[in-house]
């Protein structure tokens, strides 16, 4: 199992962060994820691998005034 913004999510092998954010509907444009709390660059999501037990946080930024 590994966690996504605080909710346990199954884990299998191979799995990288473009996958869960494609898996799990993560459409934004402008994302920031951190695996265990190290920032996971855009151009890195397909190389990253997520471990089980990692800890996921995905947030979305969002333009206001």
């Amino acid at each position: 199992m590994i966690s996504v913004n605080t909710h346990e999510q199954p884990w299998r092998e191979g799995l990288n962060v473009q996958a869960l954010l494609d898996e799990m509907g993560f459409i934004f444009r402008h994302i920031i994820v951190r695996v265990n709390g190290e920032y996971v660059p855009e151009e890195a999501y397909a190389a990253r691998l997520i471990a089980d037990g990692d800890d996921v946080q995905v947030m979305h930024l969002i333009a206001g005034g």
